[in-house]
């Protein structure tokens, strides 16, 4: 069983910066690509960026320039540094990842239960 578990969320004004951090945890072989996504009431989920094992990074374009995604993979963590925060951050931010577990091994897409990001103007 393999399970991610967010932490960093919380209540920023604008302008302000948070950190979220996403650690995975469990039977895990190896993990490819992680990333974070975040939901607002009412939207779709999207994507905010994502990172791959030899870290190649993709952004989407509201958060580009203000957010940077990176990874420890000898801790099986991935982090968020948000910076410039806007009212418009603000989502419930879950973390994924493509993780190779099991017998066989196989590759599950893995999803952390979320943290809330509250951004007040």
């Amino acid at each position: 069983q393999v399970q991610l578990v967010e932490s960093g969320g919380g209540l920023v004004q604008a302008g302000g910066s948070l950190r979220l951090s996403c650690v995975a945890s469990g039977s895990i072989f190896s993990i490819n690509t992680m990333g974070w996504y975040r939901q607002a009431p009412g939207k779709q989920r999207e994507l905010v960026a994502t990172i791959t094992n030899i870290g190649s990074t993709n952004y989407a374009d509201s958060v580009k320039g203000r957010f940077t995604i990176s990874r420890d993979n000898a801790k099986n963590t991935v982090y968020l540094q948000m910076n410039s925060l806007k009212p418009e951050d603000t989502a419930v931010y879950y973390c994924n990842a493509g993780v190779r577990t099991g017998t066989p091994l196989r590759l599950y897409s893995i999803w952390g239960q979320g943290t809330q990001v509250t951004v007040s103007s």
